[in-house]
């Protein structure tokens, strides 16, 4: 009657657990983003463009190297190699979460009972000694139903976990690769800086040289040397500056590499206003997929989805095996005589959650808003990824107009400094304009300077803005 008891729980328990394993199942669905056909900025640029990758895109051969050396040293990148392999590990250990556990044990006991005890009594009159031993040696088994797909769940929140973490590489190295181009170009355009300061005060030196003559030969007072020298002290103020923020900075690019601060080598400066990337400005919004980042908003949204199918399974019932196969014996000489020696056991469990205090229905209902949070994030995610794209683009074609105005700036401004020393020398302007010539020339070059830097930021953001980089 037991036996029949015991075979119609666990028969109920199966028929049930197969009519309510559908309602379990939580498949993923792909969240709806809406995202826009075209950017704010009606730009036009191929796929292709985009689809680049950094070695193609990036031109310079010492760029590429120090790139090349980031990837491969850059200890974050290192860190997040080895978070993969552990990721790795996860997810084959996930795959054999619900295989059968087979332990073996055996062991060697002797026990004195009481002599005034009834164990002790009988065991002295049936062995004839004062001890009772016991070897025994177990094989057991233990195998849980997967009744719910537990183990498909386990293995997509490992997996998810897995390929999240390898898009989070990604991530890494697309923001190395752009930290590594802008912190070269930083120092280029340091360089230049240096390069115009140094030209700048040979100008005031001649300038100074005119102006010498002049007053020896009394034509001017000793306030025009002082304005010259003034001026000379403003271009020689940049040199040390230039000279302490190119240290700096390649300090900086050298930790990025992956190695001590040391000097690092790069283009001639006169190659700065040459620079060009291989992008034109915009692209269709689609290709936002490249970008890494929102390929880990969506693997976490998946990985959250198990979670929460798993938090679900928890409540339900569970069945389990248990059965168990040993030896056991009192006497050493006896311990492995089959059958005699030999020991069964066979077990069915059936576990079913009752009252938990609402602890599991709680962490359901807290799965359920995490997987609401992630959708939401993977939604903010594509809205930030949106708005840079359309940042560079604005920074990028903004940057283009201003050199194209400066340029002819620079123009007028040179043949100003030029005309004002002309007139000078023939007494038809003053000291006071040459200065004003001078120094409106070292502003501007430095003003052009800081806006080509702008510029190449912009594309390198609108790159990685995209997607691209690693391929």
């Amino acid at each position: 009657m037991k036996l029949f008891n015991v075979k119609n729980m666990l028969l109920f328990s199966a028929v049930s657990s197969a009519m309510m394993s559908c309602a379990t199942r939580s498949e993923y669905k792909k969240t709806e983003l809406e995202i826009p056909e075209n950017y704010k900025d009606q730009l036009q640029v191929t796929g292709d463009t985009v689809i680049l990758p950094w070695k193609t895109f990036f031109k310079d051969e010492q760029l590429i190297g120090l790139i090349d050396k980031a990837l491969e040293k850059n200890n974050e990148v290192k860190v997040a190699l080895k978070n993969i392999e552990q990721l790795d590990l996860a997810y084959k250990q996930a795959k054999h979460s619900l295989m059968p556990t087979l332990n073996f044990s055996a062991g060697v006991s002797r026990a004195w009972a009481s002599q005034n005890s009834l164990n002790g009594s009988l065991n002295e009159q049936f062995t004839g000694q004062k001890y009772l031993d016991d070897f025994s040696a177990n094989l057991s088994l233990s195998w849980e139903a997967d009744i719910w797909g537990k183990a498909k769940k386990q293995k997509e929140v490992a997996s998810a976990d897995y390929f999240a973490q390898k898009e989070n590489l990604n991530v890494l190295k697309t923001r190395i690769i752009s930290q590594v181009a802008q912190a070269y170009y930083n120092l280029i355009s340091l360089d230049n800086q240096l390069v115009i300061a140094n030209k700048n005060i040979e100008q005031s030196d001649e300038t100074l040289r005119i102006m010498r003559l002049q007053y020896t030969a009394g034509q001017i007072n000793s306030l025009a040397i002082q304005q010259s020298e003034a001026q000379k002290k403003t271009a020689e103020l940049l040199v040390p500056l230039a000279i302490q923020n190119i240290s700096v900075q390649e300090n900086a690019l050298s930790i990025l590499c992956g190695e001590y601060p040391d000097k690092i080598s790069r283009a001639k400066e006169s190659n700065f206003f040459n620079v060009e990337t291989n992008l034109s400005a915009g692209i269709p919004a689609e290709l936002l997929s490249r970008r890494p980042d929102l390929k880990v908003a969506e693997f976490n949204l998946i990985s959250l989805n198990a979670k929460t199918g798993l938090a679900k399974v928890a409540m339900y019932p569970s069945i389990s095996l248990a059965p168990q196969v040993g030896l056991n014996s009192f006497k050493f000489n006896n311990w492995f005589d089959l059958p005699g020696s030999l020991t069964k056991t066979l077990a069915a469990n059936l576990a079913l959650p009752i009252l938990q205090k609402k602890q599991l229905k709680t962490a359901f209902e807290t799965a359920v808003i995490e997987q609401e949070k992630a959708a939401i994030n993977y939604q903010q995610t594509m809205m930030v990824a949106v708005s840079e794209v359309s940042d560079a683009m604005a920074k990028s074609q903004g940057s283009k107009d201003r050199l194209k105005i400066l340029g002819e700036k620079t123009q007028i401004l040179e043949k100003g400094v030029d005309d004002a020393l002309k007139l000078y020398k023939s007494g038809m302007a003053t000291y006071l304009e040459v200065i004003t010539a001078q120094n409106n020339k070292l502003q501007n070059d430095l003003e052009h300077i800081n806006v080509n830097l702008e510029r190449l930021n912009a594309d390198i953001d609108l790159y990685r803005a995209l997607g691209g980089g690693i391929e």
